[in-house]
């Protein structure tokens, strides 16, 4: 793989981290910061998706849709179906609580079940990578 690829597939992938970890630290909080929460584990997803595309050159759209990414994600590898399709009921989270006027809060046991599926998403996409491109 060319170094300037993998480098920037190791990008995304600590920008997916990092997401994951802000999520847990919102989580953490006292009291929680569950709108915050769920922003982060939609953008852990959607980074991990495009971190992946971006290794097997698969240009995507400027898209939060992890609807879209999944699909395009799974044509390249099947066998992570079962995680993307879980991820798909973050999508809504990249914009639903960022504004004024937005729904309740969710319930923690939400924020919690969508850091779940995040982790296993960046997991499940991060393990079927070579080790040079993970961070």
């Amino acid at each position: 793989m060319e170094p300037e690829k993998a480098q920037e597939m190791r990008e995304w992938f600590q920008k997916a981290r990092n997401d994951l970890r802000g999520a847990e630290i919102d989580l953490s909080a006292s009291p929680p910061l569950l709108e915050d929460v769920m922003f982060h584990c939609q953008q852990a997803a959607e980074k991990a998706m495009k971190g992946f595309l971006t290794g097997h050159d698969r240009p995507f759209p400027k898209t939060h849709d992890l609807d879209e990414l999944g699909t395009a994600v799974q044509a390249i590898d099947a066998s992570l179906a079962s995680a993307l399709d879980r991820a798909r009921d973050l999508t809504p989270f990249a914009w639903r609580f960022r504004y004024p006027g937005t729904p309740s809060v969710p319930a923690r046991e939400e924020a919690e079940e969508a850091l779940a599926v995040a982790r296993e998403v960046y997991q499940a996409i991060l393990d079927r990578l070579p080790e040079e491109v993970r961070p």
